[in-house]
């Protein structure tokens, strides 16, 4: 997890400057010294040209990523911006000896570290703004290809306006009336499976001139020009054995949108394929072909867009006035009295000014302005001490040491409605001024502050072995074999008593034909087990500063990755601490395919993916090598399971994935994306 500064000072999502529009802020946001360096022409010579960078760059596909995307549209930046990796990366290039450029200012933190302040625009960032090519003046060179582009778009056939993303057109999506003959003829025209695009897009005629104008030392380099000839001659085949080659990898890097957007000639003029009604150049994650085949899947209920939802929300937010000021929540904290002061303090504001005034932390001692550094540290400490079990709120799940619930031993702590309370007005103030907290919640946890009724699905978050002892009486036939009644054994102040599960439970059997009733009711009484007082505070304490209606947009796993983060994944972390099961291995065909499936998910379904096995989308601190299990350390894993008619099932406890050997990419890619979608942990035949 990334250090409790290591955010604090990065560039504000929040509204800093007063009497700004959203547009305005964005705009300062994406004429800063880092995204004037990543999307200009010469980056990658520049980039060439550090070999640590380089290195960096090759070795690491989350980075690699997210600097393609913001090449493609600097708007990602906004998201990026706040990625450890990333300001590591941009550091490496920062020139220490110049001067700072004019309004800025360099502070050190209290552990001496060193950021950045933006007086200009009133923010800070760790990353250094002493980049090289900052002007914003397009060179010849940029123009340049800008021209090529358009005369290579022209000469495609393509329809419609220039725009900033000219290119060749990109795939359509697909309409109502796409049946599934005509989607069965477009796929066969048109390369579905992304080896194939780039191996369609690198037989194009001109090839070599396309290359060149973005990579001049191409003419140079011929043994890259020869791996290029190789997969144009050998197909897939060939790009699979070059797939490592870093040379290759750096050069279709500088043209993703393209390969994705790539057309062959001939299936313009194929009546299965049509153009969109304005023609538009610009590719986008909806005009993917995976999320084109989930749209034309998926019925409507079903659809996600998580990104979207959290835009619109926090629209909402800042439309109804949520922490916009005028009034000012002043926080003013002691370090060696943390909870105690953000207790009395939080807790005699009244709702109206938790909802509305504007946050400004302050630690004694420590005083300045707060350009959000001090506010995101303290929900960090905060969050670190209030959720942490050693206070007696809240315990670890039965299944792991990093998953928290709230403990029913809670009720001995004094005060503990009030504390409860307070922790909902945490979790709230978190959520409205965009800020994250060191702590992971059980599933069950944000079902309840989403007030939904959780199921049985639900319980093995919480307790695998009692989960699977209420599974197995689901699936079997318990006629004469279960001697049981609607009640339960619990332990309280030592001694162990019966409660019934319902009026009169001590006479009534449980049967095969009432198990379901029995199964319900078991399940209700394990979650809600001695904290439905606790949980009811601090659900008020969260509803006391954020609307319910507001929150109900997302389910639980959403509402997971909003408070929790949704941090970048590193795909090749998560590969080489993966394990395989059941006569799967890394070369296996099977497991080559789902590394490429998960390569082209975006971020949301790769945290989605990572929910669904492990059960939470937090990735510990040291990454994927220390993943954790319901008995200890226990690294992701993928068992060769089942029928390939069914879909992958999960195993949170174990960190398993069970994935049937499908045939072929396109089913295992169709599988794998409905169980991560559309299903619960586990996955229905």
């Amino acid at each position: 997890m990334q250090h409790p500064m290591a955010g604090i000072q990065d560039f504000r999502r929040e509204n800093v400057l007063p009497h700004s529009t959203s547009r305005s802020r964005l705009t300062l946001l994406l004429q800063s010294p880092p995204v004037k360096f990543l999307i200009s022409p010469e980056f990658f010579p520049v980039l060439h040209s550090n070999p640590s960078a380089y290195r960096m760059f090759t070795n690491n596909t989350c980075l690699k990523h997210m600097i393609t995307k913001v090449r493609r549209d600097t708007h990602h930046f906004e998201r990026y911006q706040h990625n450890r990796d990333l300001v590591g990366f941009l550091n490496m290039f920062a020139n220490k000896q110049l001067e700072l450029p004019r309004g800025w200012e360099m502070k050190h933190d209290h552990q001496g570290k060193a950021f950045f302040v933006d007086h200009n625009s009133r923010t800070t960032t760790f990353i250094d703004p002493r980049l090289p090519l900052q002007s914003s003046r397009p060179t010849s060179a940029l123009v340049h290809r800008q021209h090529l582009t358009r005369q290579r778009s022209h000469s495609a056939g393509e329809v419609g306006e220039d725009s900033r993303h000219s290119g060749p057109p990109v795939l359509p999506r697909p309409s109502s009336t796409f049946n599934t003959v005509s989607r069965a003829q477009y796929q066969d025209i048109v390369p579905v499976a992304y080896n194939d695009k780039i191996v369609a897009f690198l037989r194009q005629p001109n090839i070599f001139e396309i290359l060149q104008e973005r990579q001049p030392d191409l003419t140079r380099n011929h043994s890259l020009r020869e791996k290029i000839q190789f997969i144009r001659t050998e197909g897939t085949p060939g790009l699979v054995r070059l797939s490592s080659d870093a040379d290759l990898v750096m050069l279709l890097s500088l043209f993703e949108e393209e390969i994705m957007s790539y057309v062959p000639p001939h299936a313009l003029l194929h009546p299965s394929y049509c153009q969109s009604p304005r023609g538009s150049p610009v590719s986008s994650p909806q005009n993917s072909p995976g999320t084109q085949r989930a749209n034309a899947r998926a019925p409507a209920p079903y659809k996600r867009d998580f990104e979207a939802k959290l835009r619109n929300f926090y629209r909402k937010l800042e439309t109804k006035g949520y922490g916009q000021g005028p009034g000012k929540l002043k926080l003013i904290i002691r370090r060696d009295h943390l909870l105690e002061d953000a207790f009395n303090q939080i807790m005699g504001y009244s709702r109206k000014d938790l909802q509305r005034n504007k946050l400004y932390v302050t630690f004694v001692g420590e005083e300045g302005l707060d350009y959000s550094g001090p506010s995101r540290e303290f929900f960090f400490l905060v969050s670190r001490e209030l959720f942490n079990p050693y206070y007696g709120l809240f315990e670890y799940s039965a299944n792991d040491t990093y998953t928290v619930q709230i403990s029913p031993m809670s009720a001995f702590v004094d005060n503990h409605h009030e504390w409860f309370r307070f922790s909902g007005r945490i979790l709230g103030l978190a959520l409205i001024h965009q800020y994250l907290l060191d702590a992971f919640f059980t599933r069950p946890f944000y079902k309840a502050l989403l007030r939904i009724l959780c199921d049985l699905s639900d319980l093995e978050y919480l307790d695998e072995e009692f989960h699977q002892s209420l599974q197995w009486m689901k699936d079997n036939d318990i006629h004469d074999i279960l001697d049981l009644t609607f009640t339960v054994n619990e332990e309280v102040f030592g001694q162990i008593t019966e409660r019934e599960l319902k009026p009169g439970g001590a006479n009534i059997p449980v049967t095969e034909k009432n198990k379901k009733e029995y199964i319900e009711r078991m399940v209700k009484w394990r979650i809600e087990r001695g904290v439905v007082q606790q949980t009811e505070s601090l659900v008020r304490g969260f509803y006391e500063v954020v609307d319910a209606r507001l929150v109900s947009v997302f389910d639980a796993r959403e509402l997971e990755l909003v408070i929790a983060g949704t941090a970048e994944i590193d795909l090749s972390d998560w590969r080489n601490n993966t394990e395989y099961r059941g006569g799967y291995h890394d070369n296996h065909i099977v497991i080559r395919w789902f590394w490429a499936t998960v390569e082209r998910f975006n971020n949301e379904q790769r945290l989605r993916l990572l929910q669904f096995v492990t059960g939470t989308s937090s990735i510990p601190y040291e990454g994927f090598a220390s993943l954790r299990g319901s008995n200890g350390p226990r690294r992701f894993c993928v068992e060769k399971w089942g029928k390939i008619t069914a879909l992958p099932r999960a195993h949170t406890c174990f960190n398993r994935l069970d994935l049937p050997p499908y045939p072929s990419f396109s089913m295992l890619y169709e599988k794998l994306l409905t169980a991560v979608e559309e299903t619960s942990t586990f996955g229905l035949e």
